[in-house]
């Protein structure tokens, strides 16, 4: 079992991206993580796709999604609007908005998302500790609520609670490792909805799931793992990252070779839903994932590939004993 400290030695072996989220808008974060091809949206973007979709066949109003970690509210404009990753990858590293104050590419983005069509079986709420990135992503219409919070360390108050009122799906992609059971036991108090929620869930293949899944367990819900396919984060930023992420993985007992060890961060998917949802129709049978060869740009510019097999013998090699001197 892995609590919220457990969690955070893992991260140690992360690059820390906590300057990214402060800004007041997303153009460092696509910069900074496009240079590492940052692509978990685009391949969860169908995934999502499809779990909204089988949702939405059950209840006659929009589906209401809650985005935990929702940063600029990325997973919320490609749920809302009719748009792909790669354009908005694109508009945010595009040279002509680079000089631009934060001020002046908000008031384009409002009009930027307007100009897409809307999904009107959705609606999404936007949650994270970065109040500017939440902020930005309400004001620009990629999410239609955003909640700046940190339920990993305190309850909401008052007159934050109702913001939850009639969710019926919470999902991430990449956030738990930052967040533990705490998040998700609050949020199962938190969610009031005549109907169970499902959790939807990308984990990088670090951290374990199975203190989170036991605390949807005492919430009605049965959490299936996908089989078959692994999810692309992004590529290691150096040598050491690998290194300790080959490691923390095969620490794990799971073979790194093909995935870590090749230089890239892998997501597992877990899908947490009530039994008989699950009786009706499997989560391999509810969710198809076509090869990504259909990514729109390539995530083969990896040079940390040919560093595999050294990253993965480093990893297994004895670690130096630390030695106390003793006083004299």
């Amino acid at each position: 079992m892995k609590n919220a400290a457990d969690f955070r030695d893992i991260n140690e072996v992360k690059v820390n991206f906590d300057d990214l989220y402060s800004r007041k808008d997303p153009r460092e974060y696509f910069k900074y993580l496009g240079r590492l091809d940052y692509i978990i949206p685009h391949l969860a973007q169908p995934v999502f796709e499809q779990i909204i979709r089988a949702r939405a066949e059950q209840q006659d109003e929009p589906v209401t999604v809650l985005d935990l970690g929702c940063s600029y509210g990325v997973n919320g404009a490609l749920i809302k609007y009719a748009l792909d990753y790669e354009a908005l990858r694109l508009r945010y590293t595009a040279p002509a908005f680079r000089s631009l104050p934060s001020d002046a590419l908000l008031d384009l983005d409002r009009n930027f998302y307007r100009s897409w069509p809307k999904h009107d079986h959705v609606r999404v709420l936007g949650l994270d500790v970065s109040a500017n990135a939440v902020r930005y992503a309400q004001a620009c219409g990629a999410v239609d609520l955003g909640l700046a919070m940190d339920l990993e360390n305190r309850d909401p108050v008052a007159d934050e609670q109702e913001a939850f009122d009639g969710v019926d799906l919470i999902i991430s992609t990449g956030c738990v490792g930052y967040v533990s059971s705490k998040t998700f036991e609050r949020l199962g108090r938190l969610v009031r909805n005549r109907r169970p929620v499902w959790v939807v869930s990308f984990v990088i293949r670090m951290f374990p799931f199975d203190d989170i899944a036991s605390t949807l367990a005492r919430q009605g819900l049965v959490t299936e793992k996908f089989e078959g396919a692994t999810f692309v984060q992004r590529r290691f930023a150096d040598l050491d990252e690998m290194e300790a992420a080959v490691r923390a993985v095969e620490g794990r007992n799971i073979d790194t070779r093909g995935h870590e060890a090749e230089g890239l961060y892998h997501a597992d998917l877990y899908v947490s839903r009530p039994p008989d949802e699950i009786e009706r129709c499997p989560l391999n049978k509810l969710v198809t994932v076509v090869s990504g060869a259909n990514k729109p740009w390539t995530v083969g510019t990896n040079v940390l590939a040919t560093f595999g097999e050294t990253a993965r013998r480093r990893a297994h090699a004895p670690r130096p004993r630390l030695t106390v001197a003793q006083a004299p």
